[in-house]
């Protein structure tokens, strides 16, 4: 019934090789990074497909909503821009021509004085002496000439006849004119005395500003004091020295003799806000070789005194200007692969690429040379994110939605709307 069991020796040997052995830890871990791998492969590759349709260039993604703007049609000017100083036409500093005490100051510090106003007197008395006395000096002299005069005229009667030797009449007309040299001096003497005492009195020789007094009254004053008494400046008109490179010289230079007014508007430093409106006046003689620039005077009426010496201003000078040209704004200028280009609105609410060649900006406004007639409609607000044949959403810079207390939803909806009626 039961069979006798074997022994081991006559049991069945298994090879080493016939034994299974469980799989090792490191294959495990390989086998799982590499599907993880695959299938990371695979989301990123269905994301990558659909990315298109999400950025806005898809023909079935959701429209995207920009502002156009209308090209139109104007003028627009060629201008040169540079950093200038402001200048005086005239600065004047008053000094006396005499010497003497300063008996009375005529003038208010910051004063408009125009030329010939009284402006300071020293005091005239030495001078009004010595004019008397180059008078009496005068007058005697002239007494003696007559004098000699009255001689000569007897000597030359009394010679006529053999009555006195010639060497006698010779000495008296030689006595005459002497006597016409000394009151030709004394006459000069008394105009140099008469010119003194015109000093005394100091007059404006020009009209401006006068700054602050330097010498106060009661002082001795001399021509030989280095400050002087005031300083007289001109501010209208004023000038603006501005350098621009030489490069545009032979431009202006062309429009100048041409007989043509550039005009030139100064600015504040931050080139936002008009100061003054002037125009060109001439250039420097020679180019500046440190800097290849040369130096430009623009002239203005500075009525409103709003220019002032040595202020810091933007000079904006018009140098030429384009009339009649396409225009369109700068906002609405792309770069990219197929150059400058623009989005052009079609009128089923989508957009195409449009290459344009540009010219001249002026501003915030650039002249269009070809790719763009008035009356198309391009996109000056949002962009970024079309692509060529992109539907959209027109709406205005008056829209709604932008203002600051409409929500989300509500902007959404009025947006929406905007699209449809467009």
């Amino acid at each position: 019934m039961n069979q006798p069991i074997k022994s081991l020796k006559e049991a069945p040997s298994i090879g080493p090789s016939k034994i299974a052995k469980p799989p090792s830890r490191r294959r495990l871990v390989l086998t799982s990074i590499l599907a993880l791998l695959i299938v990371a492969g695979v989301v990123w590759w269905s994301r990558q497909g659909t990315a298109p349709q999400q950025g806005g260039g898809g023909r079935n993604a959701a429209p995207m909503t920009i502002v156009p703007e209308v090209v139109g049609k104007g003028d627009i000017g060629i201008n040169l821009n540079a950093l200038g100083t402001v200048t005086s036409l005239a600065t004047v500093t008053i000094r006396t021509q005499i010497s003497g005490y300063l008996m009375q100051v005529d003038f208010k510090e910051g004063d408009e004085v125009r030329k010939g106003d009284l402006l300071a007197q020293i005091d005239s008395r030495p001078y009004e002496a010595a004019l008397a006395q180059a008078k009496g000096q005068l007058a005697r002299d002239e007494a003696m000439l007559k004098g000699a005069q009255v001689d000569l005229a007897r000597y030359q009667g009394l010679a006529a006849q053999n009555a006195v030797p010639h060497q006698t009449l010779d000495t008296q007309i030689a006595l005459v004119a002497q006597n016409q040299g000394t009151v030709e001096a004394d006459r000069a003497t008394v105009k140099s005395a008469e010119v003194n005492l015109q000093y005394c009195r100091i007059v404006s020789p020009l009209d401006g500003r006068v700054g602050l007094r330097l010498v106060d009254q009661g002082n001795y004053v001399t021509p030989g004091d280095a400050n002087g008494l005031v300083v007289i400046t001109q501010l209208k008109p004023i000038s603006v020295l501005f350098p621009v490179p030489e490069d545009n010289l032979q431009a202006i230079s062309k429009r100048i003799r041409a007989g043509a007014v550039l005009p030139a508007a100064a600015y504040d430093r931050s080139a936002a806000t008009k100061i003054a409106d002037g125009a060109l006046q001439t250039f420097d003689s020679q180019i500046d070789p440190t800097t290849g620039t040369i130096k430009l005077r623009a002239q203005f009426s500075n009525e409103d005194e709003a220019l002032y010496p040595n202020q810091f201003v933007n000079v904006r000078l018009l140098l030429d200007t384009h009339k009649d040209v396409t225009t369109i704004s700068t906002a609405g200028i792309q770069r990219g692969v197929p150059g400058t280009f623009v989005y052009l609105v079609n009128a089923d609410n989508t957009v195409s690429v449009r290459p344009v060649k540009l010219g001249v900006t002026d501003g915030d406004r650039v002249e269009v040379i070809s790719g763009l007639a008035p009356g198309d409609r391009i996109v000056i607000d949002g962009a970024d994110k079309l692509r060529d044949g992109a539907k959209i959403n027109v709406r205005s810079e008056t829209d709604p939605a932008k203002a600051p207390d409409a929500d989300k939803s509500g902007g959404k909806k009025r947006r929406s709307e905007n699209g449809q009626k467009q």
